[in-house]
């Protein structure tokens, strides 16, 4: 095997780590394989032999290409946005078959990255995200964080501090100390909430859509560029969409959404929506749909039926 054989091969065992590293920073799956490209090639370039920790070094790197994508955003069009002037930017979800998902989604998936917490990372700054990110979801030390924010170890820990109660305070945490959210126990099973739910809207039933809905749940559906986007707040608002959930109810196929329960809609053999639900108890707290054409022709609708 020649020397640049046995690198590649290296790189591909690290691999599925550096995409789920991507994902969390940009929350654009294309975008998270372009990035793994980019740091192959960076190594590739690179004098590896004086590399002493491969995964470290490749974690940073990646690390450092996000963070100019996310600085960059700033003049692209399609910014993500929240919450401005009724525009909504979803994350990619990553939609699996109920059976759970494959090895290279549990790894894209680990410490409960729900559409949740993902939408919470989207509200973080570039520096925040990236000092949260490494640190909290995969334990890279501030001292090699700090190089690539071009800050010292101290305000690289401030950036993680700040942004991990902005988590915390978006996304309940388990109670164990731990910045990352997890699932809750207790109350009545997710996709029973989702059938509940997804029975209502398809009855046009009002009451028993405000029955299922947090008082304070926010719903938003992003449309991309060719459908308009939707911000709703309040279980009488959003059940007063009935019609509209009722058109995705009809034609709804149970999936897990970064690993929860959720749904994929879909007309003529092709993906409608993807609806992704976050649960507290018995209620919806929070419904986001995906209705951008662009990013619903990615979706592998083979999942419906494993």
């Amino acid at each position: 095997m020649s020397g640049e054989d046995f690198l590649a091969q290296r790189f591909e065992e690290h691999r599925p780590h550096l995409r789920a590293v991507a994902y969390r920073m940009l929350g654009s799956l294309s975008e998270a394989d372009d990035v793994v490209q980019e740091t192959w090639l960076r190594l590739s370039r690179s004098d590896a032999a004086a590399v002493e920790n491969l995964g470290g070094w490749l974690t940073t790197v990646a690390g450092r290409v996000c963070l100019d994508l996310l600085r960059s955003r700033s003049t692209r069009r399609e910014d993500p946005l929240h919450d401005q002037d009724g525009q909504v930017r979803l994350p990619d979800p990553v939609i699996s078959s109920t059976a759970g998902p494959d090895p290279e989604q549990e790894v894209l998936l680990a410490d409960s990255v729900g559409m949740a917490l993902m939408i919470v990372l989207e509200t973080l700054g570039p520096a925040e995200r990236l000092a949260f990110v490494l640190h909290d979801m995969f334990a890279v030390p501030f001292d090699e964080i700090a190089p690539v924010l071009g800050r010292t170890s101290a305000s690289v820990r401030q950036l993680a501090s700040r942004a991990r109660r902005r988590v915390q305070g978006a996304v309940p945490a388990p109670g164990d100390g731990s910045a990352l959210p997890r699932p809750p126990a207790g109350g009545t099973p997710v996709r029973q909430v989702v059938d509940a739910f997804l029975a209502a809207a398809r009855d046009g039933d009002f009451d028993a859509l405000v029955a299922v809905l947090d008082p304070e749940v926010v719903v938003r559906s992003d449309g991309g560029t060719l459908r308009p986007s939707l911000l709703r707040r309040g279980a009488a608002q959003v059940a007063s969409q009935a019609i509209t959930f009722a058109r995705y109810a009809e034609a709804a196929h149970p999936v897990l959404v970064n690993g929860t329960p959720g749904v994929v809609a879909t007309a003529q053999g092709r993906p409608l929506s993807v609806m992704a639900f976050t649960v507290r108890g018995d209620r919806i707290t929070a419904l986001d749909i995906l209705t951008d054409p662009e990013r619903l022709a990615r979706i592998d609708l083979s999942v419906l039926g494993r």
